[in-house]
């Protein structure tokens, strides 16, 4: 930024300098005068002082703490109860596949079961997400607040990483709660528990791995970072490329393992298409991203606070 070259004219009790120029930015504008007897060049010389440079070191501090202080991202006693209840049922699943093991000494087929639970809750993370992500709105039953947020997540994708753990987590919880909970009840065998417990458990913290994605590496804990290089949870590096246009693409959020998989074989594009011709519905991936896509920074909304 420049400043324009300002005249210089010598004051002196019956005259005054009068500057018409409009400075870009707040200045403050002193008079130096001297009692030894000045030059006639410097007599009345115009000093302008910059204000210092600062960042927005306060603004920004502000809208962290105003983030962390919304009731929309605390969790709350029913919150941190579903998510209890959650992981309850998912634990006594897991302890019944565990017992029924011990009695029947059988120990691979659990085990292999569990990693199918494993391997498929990252296939359900995606087919789901991208339901939500390509129909309907905040008016469709049942899914509709999901609907909303994750479109809003798209817009504001660090906000989830401000969200509590069971604000984050407790409508998976609710869904595991009702699901898991006939068949612990009515289920005794170490196999069947063994995919439950491990299904289940992924898809309940699939939210949180899902975060995790969306972390600053220096702010992750060391467990969670070397999960993340060792492709068993949802790397940040894979996940992001699903926050670029056109969206189409990385749905899973549990391991990543799905996405190149479902990506490459055209798998999503093909379900689009026979539900276009079917029931003549668009997917949004389809057309150009609208302003409730287009992500904003956490800059961006400290500048408008």
């Amino acid at each position: 930024m420049s400043i324009l070259p300002l005249h210089m004219q010598p004051l002196n009790h019956l005259q005054h300098a009068r500057v018409y120029h409009r400075l870009p930015f707040p200045s403050r504008v002193y008079c130096s005068t001297t009692t030894t007897k000045p030059r006639h060049d410097d007599v009345g010389r115009l000093t302008i002082e910059s204000p210092p440079v600062t960042l927005n070191t306060d603004r920004s501090s502000a809208t962290s703490r105003s983030l962390l202080n919304d009731p929309s991202l605390q969790s709350t006693w029913s919150h941190r109860a579903w998510v209890a209840s959650g992981c309850t049922t998912v634990s006594y699943s897991l302890a019944k596949s565990l017992a029924a093991s011990v009695d029947s000494h059988i120990w691979l087929e659990p085990l292999l079961a569990g990693l199918a639970g494993y391997v498929l809750a990252d296939l359900g993370s995606g087919v789901y997400h991208w339901g939500i992500d390509n129909y309907g709105d905040a008016g469709t039953p049942i899914f509709g607040s999901q609907i909303e947020a994750f479109q809003g997540h798209h817009k504001w994708p660090w906000t989830i990483t401000k969200r509590q753990f069971a604000n984050n987590l407790h409508a998976l919880a609710r869904v595991i709660t009702f699901t898991v909970l006939p068949i612990d009840l009515l289920c005794n065998d170490a196999v069947i528990h063994g995919f439950v417990c491990m299904f289940s458990g992924c898809i309940m913290c699939s939210q949180q791995f899902h975060a995790w994605a969306h972390g600053t590496k220096s702010k992750l804990p060391q467990v969670v970072l070397s999960l993340q290089d060792a492709g068993i949870l949802i790397s940040r590096a894979q996940h992001s490329a699903h926050h670029r246009p056109p969206y189409d693409n990385n749905y899973c959020i549990v391991s990543g393992v799905w996405n190149e998989i479902l990506d490459n074989s055209k798998f999503f594009e093909v379900l689009e298409m026979m539900l276009f011709f079917r029931l003549g519905v668009r997917p949004r991936s389809w057309s150009d991203p609208d302003s409730e896509w287009i992500e904003e920074s956490e800059a961006s909304l400290t500048t408008m606070q």
